[in-house]
């Protein structure tokens, strides 16, 4: 009878972790085990009796290992339903015998092509065709497969099938079914997503979006909740970034991350970026995604002082990033009178300056540190990013990342005053700092320090009202960068009125000679990107 016939284990993996206990288990419990090459070597090097795939195919594995699982005597094996007794009849006159459970992780594509010498070719030859074959016809047919992707999954399975005197629960069939198609589809958009990029010019080198797209993602963690404690939440990362970001970041100290937390981190580390090359240290403070302060220094504890201090009382409870190992100098002055931060992203962190963290009465212990690496020459990693991905109810918006950057040598004076070496240095400043602040954006920069921000507002003179009223008499000689153009010429009057010295702004209002006009009249000198930076 077919349940006194004695189970068979199917097993391939590129991933030996657990491999050896696993097998030795589904010895025990009675299971005969088929695999192939170098996992059948490992097994049967621990004592384990195994049959080759060849074995039981009748074909030798051939085209250098290309074919070997591809075969009836496997996926019939596999596909067959224990329940229509037709198709038990067609194996048996096949000779072909029923496979129990399959264990298969694939071809290390994704490691592979992060090689910084890869070849095309030797990207194509870790694309694995067998095993994501295998794996999906067990799933498709999980009633009567045990399908397994993962070694986390291996001990679990075990407990089960030897409490359960040899099978598992329909629970957990269905479970390692979902599981299995999750593996597979996330091994395939890998794959699509490196080919896609490698491929990506028509021809007239013009970026050409697929007709269909898939992303490949793996859950990290779970947070400690969405953006309300009522909501859960989990945080999945891309397969194939080498760019310093959150997703690549270490957490060496604190309580778990929530959605809000990553999010922010995000702002905080991608804005600091934009310094990461500059002489001089970095800091910026980001509250609710926006920068509310950002500042350079001679030393990290000056940059942390200055960006704290354009606006303290945004900056209780924000998230910082800096541009060097965080010090012992710098940790002192987070930590002083009237401070709280949720979490610290940097390259590094000084041993020493760790205990000053995560000492600091109340809120220390909670402290999250997030280590990242040196970011400098991140812009040569950030290719492997992909795409700007915005979801939206039942869709993708999907955008190239808005990674340009804009030099002395784009920008076009329209006033009669020319600004100044110092004012020019200062409007870059202020148009790195700009496009990481949520349209319509204003901010108001000086000497390095951010001063004034106006976020998020429905029209644009408001935001420059709204950083008029946070930089106050720092207004004074500050310059200001919008993201957008102006419509009406309010918004750089409000400016003038505060006494701001130079503008940067993309130009390209049909009121911008209005606009002009308006500086023209108040001494200040404006130029135009031409390149606009909204941020939704």
């Amino acid at each position: 009878m077919a349940n006194q016939r004695k189970k068979r284990a199917l097993i391939s993996v590129s991933d030996k972790t657990g491999l050896i206990e696993f097998a030795t288990g589904l010895h025990e419990l009675g299971y005969e085990i088929v695999s192939t090459g170098g996992t059948q070597s490992a097994i049967a090097k621990a004592g384990i009796p195994t049959l080759n795939i060849s074995e039981v195919t009748g074909f030798p594995e051939m085209l250098e290992g290309r074919v070997k699982t591809l075969h009836p005597k496997v996926h019939g094996g596999l596909l067959a339903r224990r329940d229509v007794e037709e198709h038990l009849q067609t194996i048996a006159e096949h000779g072909i015998e029923l496979i129990d459970l399959v264990c298969v992780n694939l071809y290390p594509f994704v490691a592979t092509v992060l090689k910084p010498d890869v070849t095309l070719e030797d990207a194509i030859e870790n694309i694995d065709i067998g095993g994501p074959a295998m794996i999906r016809s067990a799933a498709k047919n999980h009633l009567g497969v045990i399908v397994v992707v993962h070694a986390s999954d291996y001990a679990d399975i075990l407990t089960e099938i030897q409490a359960t005197e040899g099978d598992v629960s329909l629970t957990t069939r269905r479970r390692l079914a979902a599981k299995a198609y999750a593996h597979t589809g996330q091994y395939d958009a890998s794959i699509s997503q490196w080919l896609s990029a490698r491929f990506a010019s028509d021809g007239d080198d013009k970026l050409v979006f697929p007709q269909e797209v898939a992303f490949g993602y793996r859950k990290a963690q779970d947070c400690r909740y969405g953006e309300n404690p009522h909501q859960l939440a989990a945080f999945y990362v891309q397969n194939g970034v080498t760019e310093p970001c959150v997703a690549n970041a270490v957490q060496i100290h604190g309580k778990e991350l929530s959605f809000n937390n990553f999010y922010d981190l995000n702002g905080a580390l991608e804005t600091v970026k934009e310094f990461s090359d500059d002489d001089r240290a970095a800091a910026v403070i980001i509250k609710h995604t926006n920068p509310c302060g950002a500042a350079l220094g001679d030393t990290l504890a000056e940059a942390f002082l200055k960006a704290r201090l354009g606006d303290p009382i945004s900056a209780f409870g924000g998230i910082l990033a800096v541009t060097r190992p965080l010090d012992v100098a710098t940790a002192e002055e987070i930590t002083g009178k009237n401070t709280f931060f949720e979490a610290i992203i940097a390259p590094s962190f000084d041993e020493e300056a760790i205990p000053i963290l995560t000492e600091r009465k109340k809120w220390g212990v909670n402290l999250r540190l997030l280590k990242v690496g040196d970011l400098k020459g991140w812009q040569a990693k950030a290719g492997a990013t992909g795409m700007d991905l915005k979801r939206v109810v039942g869709g993708m918006l999907v955008q190239q990342p808005d990674h340009l950057v804009i030099t002395r040598d784009n920008l076009k004076v329209v006033t009669d005053r020319q600004p100044t070496e110092a004012e020019l240095d200062e409007l870059l400043f202020a148009w790195k700092v700009v496009r990481h602040v949520k349209s319509n954006a204003i901010v108001f920069t000086k000497n390095r320090q951010v001063v004034g921000v106006g976020a998020g507002q429905m029209n644009r003179v408001r935001s420059v009202r709204l950083a008029v009223e946070q930089a106050g008499e720092l207004a004074k000689g500050a310059v200001m960068a919008s993201d957008a153009f102006f419509p009406f010429p309010d918004g750089p009057e409000a400016a003038a009125a505060a006494g701001i010295t130079a503008i940067i702004q993309p130009g390209g209002s049909v009121k911008d000679a209005d606009t002009i006009e308006v500086a023209n009249k108040n001494g200040i000198a404006m130029v135009f990107t031409g390149v606009r930076h909204f941020l939704h």
